[in-house]
């Protein structure tokens, strides 16, 4: 009998489990988006006991380009240019598939500011598709399929989709280098 290893198991649910409970893989609809009240924003005291919940936004170092916005699971953060820094979203059908907006899953009111990061600076806005997107300094907020682990930012600087993405500094800026 196969010994079962509990570790890797709850691992790969912390790596799925982010992914089914946003529905952030697809996207569509035709409404037009609306600027979101902020939520309260829960400032977040993890224990090692406690992980951090997916759609927590914290900083992590990156190779090549400093201190980022990360997700809970550590893996980077984008801004797309054309969102012209508005507070509303233009990704929307093959984009938000390559970029899927962070989202607040289902029943969550509050928005969560991990280490390194200022809470006054998170927000939100609707989609078209009725989710509530994470915004950082007005900036909706996204990850890239390209990514596959926490310290990657394979999407840094690249010209796809309709426009140009960037990392965001925890001032809530682009990080226009390359790594």
């Amino acid at each position: 009998m196969a010994k079962i290893e509990w570790r890797k198991v709850a691992a790969l649910a912390a790596l799925a489990c982010p992914m089914l409970l946003a529905g952030c893989w697809t996207s569509s609809s035709a409404a037009t988006p609306t600027r979101a009240a902020t939520p309260a924003v829960l400032l977040a005291t993890t224990s090692a006991t406690t992980a951090p919940l997916f759609y927590e936004v914290q900083t992590r170092t990156v190779k090549g380009l400093g201190t980022v916005l990360v997700d809970g699971q550590g893996l980077t953060l984008y801004l797309f240019v054309p969102d012209k820094q508005s507070g509303r979203s233009t990704c929307y059908n093959r984009c938000a598939q390559g970029w899927p907006p962070l989202v607040l899953p289902t029943g969550a009111t509050k928005l969560v500011a991990g280490r390194g990061v200022k809470a006054s600076l998170l927000g939100t806005t609707h989609r078209k598709d009725g989710t509530t997107q994470i915004t950082y300094n007005r900036w909706p907020l996204y990850l890239w399929v390209g990514d596959s682990g926490p310290g990657q930012a394979t999407g840094q600087g690249l010209n796809n989709l309709g426009g140009l993405w960037y990392v965001l500094s925890p001032k809530g800026r682009a990080i226009t280098v390359r790594p």
